[in-house]
């Protein structure tokens, strides 16, 4: 890991504070859902929540506040905050638990592989295109599910299964992605 990750520069960023927000709506979303069923406010939450994702990405790629902690903590508030969503969800759609094993499955082993990569090539990566098609998937299918809890239970099903194709095929790109970034850099030390 770099010397440089947590040092006032690379911590004091705009981006890295929206992040901290982002953490901080985590257990609001949870209580609005779960405890006082107010699912308008979840979604406001959830809406604030995104809003200040896109913000951050945007501050951080268009004034150069692009840091290695915000490279590792963004995805940390995206993952806590989609898988807040998805508990919320699975108390009422019985197919939201596959798409919870497939989104866990997902996200461990991208950590283990960004790990991987990492410790071999010094290098942090952010999400790429697929990723936040699925992340983008994700939050229409939690927000629609929220916002209309008398959905009909087969268009439900049908968005949940998008979901977890979409993960499927996110999973197997990031896959391939870290196998030939690790190739590479082991045909450069050849």
């Amino acid at each position: 890991m770099k010397k440089d990750l947590f040092t006032k520069k690379n911590i004091c960023t705009i981006p890295n504070l929206l992040t901290l927000v982002r953490f901080i709506l985590i257990p609001f979303i949870l209580w609005a859902y779960l405890s006082e069923h107010d699912y308008k406010l979840a979604i406001i939450l959830i809406v604030a929540s995104y809003l200040t994702d896109v913000a951050d990405g945007f501050i951080a790629r268009h004034f150069n506040q692009v840091s290695d902690l915000g490279k590792i903590i963004d995805p940390v508030a995206d993952k806590l905050t989609e898988g807040a969503m998805l508990i919320c969800l699975m108390s009422r759609y019985e197919l939201m638990v596959w798409l919870v094993v497939v989104f866990a499955f997902s996200e461990i082993l991208k950590a283990v592989e960004g790990l991987i990569v990492m410790k071999v090539d010094g290098s942090i990566n952010g999400a790429n295109w697929f990723g936040k098609v699925f992340t983008f998937l994700l939050y229409v299918t939690c927000i629609l599910l929220i916002l209309f809890p008398g959905i009909d239970r087969m268009v439900a099903n049908v968005l949940i299964i998008v979901c977890i194709v979409s993960c499927i095929l996110t999973i197997t790109s990031y896959t391939v992605f870290y196998v030939r970034l690790l190739k590479n850099k082991k045909k450069e030390q050849e």
